[in-house]
């Protein structure tokens, strides 16, 4: 005859009961750092942000109405805007240079119309990887979006954004 244990003694309820608590644990660690932690993609003045895209996408109707398109592309030392359109008649461009994932690499470079109408500012080359492309007028009334993959692709188609239509 053999004695029995109690039921603490043996390992089988341990085991049983191991996952469940683990799923406690687990859930109480993600209470805690949900609680404690600040999430920088929830703004506070949402309502305020949502009219701003309102602004944001009338540029880019705007551009659309005027039939702006264009290519941006890279050189030694220098970056070279080509417009189609009813290009601006003077003054400057802005182009914002923006890398996908590191907003410390982000550049902003000043236009200048140039010989044959090409638009041109001085660029030191920015890093490989993903960059987004924002033109705009001076004025801030219209702009033209697109992207460059550095190394393998240094000219950037510029468009209205969002699918603008004139």
């Amino acid at each position: 005859m053999t004695e029995s244990k109690p039921w603490y003694r043996e390992p089988w309820p341990w085991i049983l009961m191991a996952g469940p608590a683990a799923v406690v644990v687990a859930g109480l660690v993600t209470y805690y750092l949900a609680a404690t932690s600040f999430d920088g993609m929830v703004a506070d003045d949402y309502y305020r942000q949502g009219l701003a895209i309102n602004k944001v996408l009338e540029r880019d109707h705007a551009a659309a109405r005027l039939g702006l398109r264009g290519e941006a592309a890279l050189g030694p030392g220098r970056v070279e805007v080509v417009l189609d359109g009813e290009a601006p008649a003077g003054g400057a461009l802005r182009l914002r240079i923006m890398h996908f994932a590191q907003a410390s690499l982000d550049h902003t470079v000043t236009l200048r119309r140039g010989p044959g109408g090409a638009w041109q500012g001085e660029l030191a080359p920015p890093a490989p990887g993903r960059w987004q492309l924002t033109l705009e007028d001076e004025a801030g009334t219209w702009r033209l979006t697109g992207q460059w993959r550095l190394p393998q692709q240094a000219v950037a188609r510029l468009e209205p954004a969002g699918g603008a239509r004139r």
